[in-house]
């Protein structure tokens, strides 16, 4: 069972095999069409298409609460699955361009719903193309399946719990932008820049060498310089809309510290409300 990380060759090696499903996660927050335009020129053999917005995300509400991409119910993202032939049996992959970001928010929300045998393609598609390894541009039949989510509701941090954290010092904040949008400068994608208060800062970039996962020892030693001696459970992961910051909680897994948790609306929700404190610099 691959539950972080697959490679290309142990991909290409299972791929033909029983209760294998394979998700193209590619999108671009620049063009919004982008993915679906990539995945039907050409994708690997069986995937099917995850949309960030339309799949892996709730309509965004009206006053921006809950921030860019909110997280659908479980209920709903288990009849996703069950639409792409994903049952509580099948072994998952999940890749996008490259970086991994998006693949990892997919990666996430399986987890969330209790599935552990779920990947992410390390180098993803640039890493299998790159690779002259087999591709089809026609999407598959899929034959329905039947997914029970068994929600793991203590993955998730929601604002009041993120302002509760970030009165009281009970948990640890990472924040998973660039530092410039840490510290609030060069923000083009939310109105109003910054962090939360209290907030530590490693950019999701830095999990990868090369187009790929960093080994787990160099990204064990700097996480746990982040957190010190806090347990797994106390470190929330966020980012501008609960995409990116995934990146980070599948390196802390990949490095052997565990599953920390998600504050799925992240900078978007928490800077939505004006009352909420902010920090820059």
């Amino acid at each position: 069972m691959y539950t972080t990380l697959i490679s290309t060759a142990e991909l290409a090696a299972v791929l033909d095999g029983p209760r294998i499903a394979v998700i193209d996660c590619r999108f671009s927050l620049a063009d919004k069409a982008a993915g679906r335009k990539a995945y039907a020129a050409a994708h690997i053999p069986g995937a099917v298409y995850a949309n960030l917005n339309e799949d892996l995300s709730a309509p965004v509400a009206p006053d921006r609460s809950g921030g860019r991409h909110p997280l659908p119910t479980p209920e709903t993202f288990a009849r996703t699955l069950s639409a792409w032939g994903i049952d509580n049996e099948t072994q998952v992959i999940a890749y996008d361009d490259g970086p991994g970001a998006m693949a990892a928010r997919c990666w996430w929300m399986l987890r969330w719903l209790g599935h552990d045998a779920v990947a992410v393609l390390d180098g993803g598609w640039a890493a299998w193309s790159g690779e002259n390894r087999p591709v089809q541009s026609t999407a598959p039949t899929v034959t329905p399946a039947h997914f029970v989510p068994h929600l793991r509701a203590e993955m998730v941090v929601d604002v009041q719990n993120a302002l509760q954290y970030t009165a009281s010092g009970g948990a640890l904040l990472i924040d998973a932008r660039s530092a410039d949008r840490y510290r609030g400068e060069n923000e083009t994608i939310d109105p109003v820049g910054g962090h939360i208060p209290g907030a530590s800062n490693h950019f999701y970039g830095q999990n990868l060498a090369d187009g790929r996962f960093r080994n787990r020892e160099e990204l064990a030693q700097e996480f746990r310089a982040l957190i010190g001696q806090r347990p797994t459970s106390e470190i929330v992961h966020y980012c501008g809309s609960g995409v990116t910051a995934c990146h980070n909680l599948l390196a802390m897994e990949h490095a052997g510290l565990g599953l920390a948790r998600l504050y799925p609306g992240s900078w978007s929700d928490w800077s939505s409300d004006p009352s909420r404190p902010r920090a820059q610099g």
